[in-house]
């Protein structure tokens, strides 16, 4: 079976340049491995999407020269590529769910939740570990709070350890009892990340995921919900995030790191490609580069302190015109 990658951002903002490392290197990983790169749009978050987010997207990835097998504007066995059409998969999800005695209704409020948010417990991109209010009712007092308020629905994490191995990181272990449950499906209807994700993902066959070191803690939390659906799970790697040099990551509200803003400013895009690798130290300084020429040179790197640290003076190179 061929090697499957993909790219999956959310239409909530501009594409920035830790966007595009992240894209980047996706592409990177499928080309040199002769493998499917899948684009995808995960707008399933519908209060923040935004279509015409998702259109610059499409032409953003376009710009710096990224070509996607299958996705928006290409088409493709997996029909279709956007998230909010791909509900009914994730309703089928969760019937298995409930039937695997998985599920249990969430009736907390805001504040409930937020009197567990300075937890020390828990990880980072769930907030802090959820500890099983709900989980614990009967079943005649889920009733009775039924009547007055619509549950969310959260998924019962196993107790035990949940290991993997990260194609950057390394070796990964993490206990389910301290991740706790998480929500699948929100009280106002709308599914999770970490839901639509998984069923997406391996219903389009993916077999790698390669993303930001910040979402290194949902990849336990969606290896629990592979096994619970009887599903082959891919293999993980987290990339390193790009911050500055006070170890801050870059912020997407900085217009000037947003790939329309390059664009717009006639940044060629080799230029960007050429700052991207010089970050990654796949080459040695910064120079404009053919995205072709990256190809063989593509690996993981591991950086001293775990990110990326982007100087200011490669900054204004990249915003400069002339080499």
């Amino acid at each position: 079976m061929s090697r499957r990658g993909r790219f999956a951002p959310t239409p909530s903002g501009q594409l920035h340049v830790g966007n595009a490392f992240a894209a980047l290197a996706a592409w990177l990983q499928m080309r040199q491995a002769d493998g499917e790169f899948v684009l995808r749009i995960e707008d399933i978050d519908k209060a923040r999407a935004r279509p015409e987010y998702a259109e610059r997207i499409v032409e953003d990835l376009a710009w710096m020269g990224l070509d996607w097998d299958e996705g928006p504007k290409k088409g493709g066995p997996y029909m279709p590529y956007v998230q909010s059409l791909r509900e009914p998969l994730y309703e089928e999800a969760l019937a298995r769910l409930e039937q695997a005695n998985r599920l249990y209704p969430c009736f907390c409020s805001r504040s409930d939740l937020a009197s567990i948010g300075s937890a020390p417990h828990g990880l980072a991109s769930e907030g802090a570990a959820y500890p099983g209010f709900c989980r614990r009712l009967t079943a005649r007092e889920r009733a009775e709070r039924a009547l007055r308020k619509v549950p969310a629905l959260r998924f019962v994490m196993p107790t035990g350890a949940i290991e993997f191995q990260d194609g950057w990181t390394g070796r990964q272990r993490f206990e389910g009892a301290v991740l706790g449950d998480f929500i699948v499906k929100r009280a106002d209807s709308l599914f999770s990340y970490q839901l639509a994700v998984t069923v997406d993902d391996a219903a389009m066959r993916i077999t790698d995921v390669l993303r930001g070191l910040d979402l290194l803690d949902s990849t336990p939390r969606q290896l629990a919900l592979y096994e619970a659906l009887g599903l082959q799970p891919p293999a993980f790697a987290h990339i390193p995030l790009l911050v500055n040099e006070n170890g801050q990551r870059l912020a997407k509200r900085d217009q000037s790191l947003s790939l329309s803003f390059l664009r717009s400013a006639k940044i060629a895009p080799e230029r960007l490609l050429g700052f991207l690798a010089a970050v990654a130290g796949w080459i040695e300084r910064a120079e404009p580069i053919a995205l072709g020429e990256l190809i063989p040179l593509f690996r993981p790197v591991h950086p001293e302190h775990g990110h990326l640290i982007v100087t200011e003076p490669l900054l204004q190179w990249l915003g400069s015109s002339t080499s």
